[in-house]
């Protein structure tokens, strides 16, 4: 993958180049940001150029045998550790990594879990990794430059594999460099945090968000820069809402249904729609509490009347305009909690009809304050 290709974050390849440029690039880098800046396409188009072999006009080649082979995931001298489950290897799951990196460069754990169909386990990046690394890296590079590691969410370190990590940042391997792609640096162990230099990504601007889902998505422009002033800055957001138009539709129905419900009193309907909550399985379920918690919190800032707060789409914001009003300063935080709680049941395994219907009760009196 070479710079050319990323969404935007040209400022953040400057910085990089600067340091490459200067002879300052640190043996670790810990790339922070918002979920969805590309935070990761960054770490592996940075890669490519590193291991280019004709790198021309700051960027990698594109045609070299190192860029090809890093266009493959097939480079002798890049290598990712990543989150596994049952204490599978990176090794053993390689191919459905490779599968899915090479699909869009762009995505999250959720994706992740999804391609290793593991929805519902916790995903962790175990010490055999730590090891392996550090069997390939004392080796001398194939191709004679330099080696690098990518490792992405190093906040899933079990102890044991942080610890063993620290290890390697502390004394690297001639000629490596370590590219650490973070969504919670504040679990890393703070030994691991000190032997990094920390590399602050931000949120893709909207309109380079804006020119991608034109030119990627065929987007008209309307829908476009809708869309990218409602994902604030996150790739991986807007390609949730484009591959799941038909769930956001369903989401925002039921969310227009529950509350006229609540409002109407209508305790038959929400008995009724709890059974079709059921229905729907434990990790809908979550995505669509996810949903309401965000059409609640924005129907409360359009009560303030400033369009660039506001983060909503076409129907969702005329909807908003008659509905806004009964989510105010008595109201917003109570709801958000009971939402908050609904999710945490449901994630625990709680009877999906039981507790959509007692939230649904909850929010009768809360709708009317």
């Amino acid at each position: 993958m070479r710079y050319s290709e990323l969404i935007g974050q040209r400022e953040a390849v400057g910085r990089l180049m600067r340091q490459v440029e200067a002879d300052r690039l640190p043996h670790a880098l810990l790339l922070t940001g918002p979920e969805g800046a590309g935070k990761f396409a960054l770490a592996l188009s940075f890669a490519s150029y590193l291991l280019c072999e004709h790198p021309t006009d700051g960027d990698s080649c594109g045609t070299c045998p190192g860029c090809v082979k890093t266009s493959r995931l097939e480079h002798p001298d890049l290598h990712f550790i990543f989150p596994t489950i049952r204490k599978q290897t990176c090794k053993s799951l390689y191919r459905k990594w490779e599968d899915m990196v090479t699909r869009t460069p762009y995505f999250n754990l959720d994706t992740w879990l999804a391609e290793m169909g593991a929805e519902r386990e916790q995903a962790v990046i175990y010490a055999q990794e730590s090891d392996a690394i550090q069997d390939a890296l004392h080796l001398h590079s194939t191709e004679g430059g330099r080696k690098v590691v990518i490792i992405w969410l190093p906040e899933r370190m079990n102890e044991v594999t942080a610890n063993k990590m620290l290890k390697l940042l502390e004394e690297p391997p001639e000629g490596t460099v370590f590219l650490l792609v973070s969504e919670a640096p504040e679990m890393l162990l703070p030994t691991v945090i000190s032997r990094t230099q920390r590399f602050a990504v931000p949120p893709i601007a909207e309109g380079d968000m804006r020119e991608a889902l034109i030119s990627r998505h065929g987007l008209d422009a309307d829908t476009a820069a809708r869309l990218s002033h409602e994902v604030r800055g996150s790739y991986t957001e807007a390609l949730a809402i484009l591959q799941s138009n038909d769930d956001e539709q369903q989401f925002f129905d039921q969310f227009v249904l529950l509350m006229r419900q609540a409002w109407a009193r209508d305790i038959r309907g929400m008995m009724e729609q709890s059974r079709v909550m059921r229905g729907w399985g434990r990790e809908k379920l979550r995505n669509f509490i996810t949903y309401c918690l965000r059409l609640v919190r924005e129907n409360f800032v359009y009560n303030f009347r400033i369009p660039s707060l506001t983060y909503m789409s076409q129907k969702e914001e005329k909807f908003a305009t008659r509905f806004a009003r009964f989510i105010n300063e008595r109201n917003v935080i109570p709801i958000a909690r009971s939402m908050q709680r609904l999710g945490d049941d449901i994630a625990q395994n709680a009877n999906a009809e039981i507790a959509f219907f007692d939230f649904s009760m909850k929010m009768i009196i809360l709708i009317h304050r």
